[in-house]
């Protein structure tokens, strides 16, 4: 089993399928299977693992034999088991067809194909939760908030982030139209090709090309999702062994592998709790960092509203160890962690199964990571090309390399809160 944390709100890559989860064997490939079966192989799953055992304040037992007589094929049965789930009132629960579930799988090996945006439905609006770096939609412009209120002249407003998806999504080459809407400024079509989206989960390119000054190792994160996201960091910070001091920039990153986030927080921590997980029974899980560490250079980490789930859980126990200083804005907030478990037939299903805690015991779930030190972006600064947290982050860095506390740098937040907001 492996967990996964990634997603906050019902998301898709497109790409498709960046979710928050596990992956699970937890029915067998190999048996024969029959419609009535997945559904209730499904009612089996949410019965013993999903994390609230009042199930919504329901009776669970009335699903089991719902649709007993109206499940003939495995689209009825995928329909039923949609109707099932939505009765949990868990966004982040969910059922994956065989098509969803295989590019889950390739977005964990990190080759997927669309234009590089992951998307969610918030207030019943359909929005772009973060542009994948080095993407079509990232060279199109296309920002973290934006509203797509149409797709190719077809209204978005109400629409399932499962059918935007296969909206947006299409062979390499072809294009997509999408009407974005963004806070204060007249809605813009912007048309973007489809291509095959590589995904690099670490690079040292700032945005803007920010001057980095020589001292300082700069690493971008943007997904926690790719199965190599772990080797790709450690390659990073040995590449840059230096550096007096790094910055981990995790802004819109929206989370992905609980084991990654673990991986990476080892290399910065000598000791210590990473995070505990508190499953339905209250039984909680410490997971604890090795003796061993990568570096005990200076860390400052950069996060915004984009920043989500494995990124909420790598910046709060830095954090939570005084190992590092945290610039930016409040996180996004999801403190749960979900299975996918694979399903006979290809299809799979993703429970949440858990709630998470960073090491102080601190349950971030809708509230986020307040940074120590509040950066807030202006528009006025975009288009001018200026990332002002970044900034932020330099100076830190810089006064703490030369010779600033840790306790004295945080004491300054609510002058940086002053004077950047």
């Amino acid at each position: 089993m492996i967990l996964n944390l990634g997603t906050h709100l019902k998301r898709t890559i497109l790409l498709i399928g960046i979710s928050a989860m596990t992956l699970s064997m937890a029915m067998p490939e190999a048996l024969a299977h029959t419609p009535e079966s997945l559904y209730d192989d499904v009612w089996k799953l949410i019965n013993s693992r999903f994390v609230d055992v009042k199930k919504n304040g329901q009776d669970w037992k009335i699903w089991r034999h719902r649709y007993d007589e109206v499940i003939e094929t495995d689209e009825d049965a995928y329909v039923a088991i949609e109707s099932m789930l939505a009765s949990l009132n868990d966004r982040y629960t969910r059922f994956l067809d065989p098509e969803e579930f295989a590019e889950e799988g390739r977005s964990i090996k990190a080759t997927l194909f669309g234009i590089g945006i992951q998307i969610g439905n918030r207030d019943n609006k359909l929005l772009i939760i973060a542009p994948i770096e080095d993407t079509p939609a990232f060279r199109a412009g296309l920002k973290a908030d934006d509203e797509i209120v149409k797709i190719d002249d077809v209204e978005s407003k109400g629409m399932d982030v499962k059918d935007a998806a296969n909206m947006i999504r299409g062979k390499k080459g072809t294009t997509v139209r999408l009407l974005i809407r963004r806070e204060d400024k007249e809605d813009t079509w912007v048309e973007v090709e489809r291509d095959e989206i590589k995904l690099k989960a670490v690079s040292d390119k700032p945005p803007f090309e920010t001057d980095i000054p020589e001292n300082i190792g700069y690493i971008k994160m943007s997904t926690f999702l790719s199965s190599n996201a772990s080797f790709e960091m450690r390659t990073q910070v040995k590449e840059k062994g230096d550096r007096a001091g790094y910055i981990i920039d995790l802004r819109s990153n929206p989370g992905g592998l609980l084991s990654n986030a673990i991986s990476i927080a080892d290399f910065f921590l000598e000791g210590g709790a990473i995070v505990s997980t508190v499953d339905r029974d209250g039984y909680k899980e410490v997971r604890w960092a090795s003796p061993r560490v990568l570096t005990k250079k200076p860390l400052v980490i950069l996060i915004d509203k984009g920043s989500a789930s494995a990124s909420e859980i790598l910046s709060g126990a830095l954090r939570d160890n005084n190992r590092a200083i945290l610039v930016g804005q409040t996180s996004f907030g999801k403190g749960l962690v979900q299975e996918i478990n694979r399903l006979p037939g290809g299809s799979g299903v993703n429970v949440t199964t858990q709630r998470y805690l960073t090491p102080n015991d601190t349950d971030i779930n809708k509230t986020g990571i307040v940074p120590d030190i509040a950066v807030k972006v202006k528009e006025e600064d975009l288009k001018v090309k200026k990332d002002l947290q970044l900034e932020s982050a330099i100076e830190v860095m810089q006064d703490w390399l030369n010779g600033k506390s840790m306790k004295h740098l945080q004491s300054r937040s609510l002058l940086k809160k002053t004077s950047h907001e």
